[in-house]
């Protein structure tokens, strides 16, 4: 049965939504699911936008036949040649076979690598080219790196919508929703916007940049992403929120706590460090158990937050495994800007500060790192009192900055 919903005049999205997968790319819990975004304009030609994911391909295709109604498919739009998107273009080249594919030239030779038999049926655009097919012209914008670097957003020339591949979607399935004023989006769909974008994007910043710069110019009526709720307003509200995390700009003045114990005692020094800066007006906290909270959560939250303290144990005289997994996560995501808490534990050779100071100012880039840490033998004891007073100030006082 077709599940198909009108986007505006022409155009009808014809996606699907996912929930039996539970890692996003294999590594990123989706516990809402995630959905399959394609588009068709129906014009003196019909055009389709992206495809979708192989595991969502039977409810696609009968979308998509619903939605044509006997017409030939005449083009194919390749904006990125991900396989959560591009693996069902051969299926629909077999059930349509006088279609074209338009897209890049690098998208063009990642379809060959995958294996797909589109040889005489391509058409290569680049920046700048348009291609008219009736009283819609399509404009081709090409955004390397955002993620892939065969990557190009589309721009529909008659109506303002922008086609915007991976840029500006969301983990999280639609179900029966299309839009985002169909959603409370502040409320249930931006953590998840957030750790997409953090955990997908985040390493491309500077090519995120580009691209806003580019999306500028635009006079924008709607935007159709790969992933999540069509935007058809308040566009200032997650064009802010883009702006802010490709620019590695925190989104909030508030502290990320981020702690590895191995008995107890180190969570225990996070929590207290916790209260004490509440005690000092400082609410605006998230504390997390490095070994029981998925990275891609930690990332989230790295990016959201002014404030990163890192709480760990010393462990075969190094930095606890998992809590290193995860300065090795926020180094190859680019993440800086930031003011940095260090918290040490170790009974007989406490490393772990020293190391992870190390880290941060060797292995990172404008990465803040206040001169007063905690470093306990044990546990937490009547002689960090005055180590905990002084930490808490110092950090407090650098959030008046």
């Amino acid at each position: 049965m077709h599940c198909v919903r009108k986007v505006v005049d022409d155009l009808y999205w014809v996606g699907a939504n996912e929930h039996r997968l539970a890692l996003f790319e294999n590594i990123h819990p989706i516990p809402r699911g995630v959905s399959y975004n394609s588009y068709v304009l129906l014009d003196e030609k019909t055009v389709l936008f992206d495809t979708v994911d192989w595991a969502v391909c039977r409810q696609f295709l009968e979308n998509l036949d619903h939605v044509l109604n006997g017409r030939d498919l005449d083009y194919i739009v390749i904006n990125h040649m991900e396989p959560d998107h591009g693996a069902s273009l051969e299926e629909v080249l077999l059930r349509y076979p006088n279609a074209q594919v338009i897209s890049t030239e690098k998208s063009i030779m990642i379809m060959h690598q995958f294996g797909f038999d589109i040889d005489g049926r391509t058409e290569q655009v680049q920046g700048g080219d348009t291609r008219s097919f009736g009283k819609h012209t399509i404009a081709f914008v090409e955004a390397p790196m955002v993620h892939w670097p065969e990557a190009m957003v589309s721009f529909d020339t008659t109506n303002g919508v922008l086609f915007s591949a991976d840029a500006f979607g969301s983990f999280g399935a639609l179900d029966g929703k299309l839009f985002q004023d169909e959603v409370n989006f502040d409320r249930d769909w931006i953590d998840d916007a957030r750790r997409y974008y953090t955990n997908i994007v985040g390493k491309y910043g500077p090519h995120v940049q580009d691209i806003l710069k580019k999306a500028a110019t635009l006079d924008i009526k709607v935007i159709c992403p790969l992933h999540g709720p069509v935007w058809r307003g308040d566009f200032e509200y997650i064009l802010d929120k883009y702006d802010k995390w490709s620019s590695y700009t925190p989104e909030e003045k508030g502290v990320l706590i981020v702690y590895a114990s191995m008995y107890g005692n180190t969570e225990s020094a996070a929590q207290v460090v916790a209260a004490k800066l509440v005690e000092k007006g400082i609410k605006n906290i998230s504390v997390y158990d490095v070994s029981n909270t998925h990275v891609s959560y930690l990332v989230s939250d790295a990016f959201k937050f002014s404030h990163i303290i890192f709480a760990s144990v010393t462990y075969n005289l190094g930095i606890y495994p998992v809590m290193h997994d995860f300065l090795m996560h926020i180094k190859a995501l680019n993440l800086n800007n930031r003011i940095c808490g260090i918290v040490e534990n170790g009974s007989w050779a406490p490393k772990s500060g020293s190391l992870m100071r190390k880290f941060l100012d060797e292995e990172m880039v404008q990465m803040s790192v206040l001169n007063s840490e905690i470093n306990m033998i044990s546990s937490m004891g009547e002689n960090n009192l005055g180590e905990l007073d002084n930490f808490v100030n110092n950090l407090v006082d650098s959030m008046k900055d």
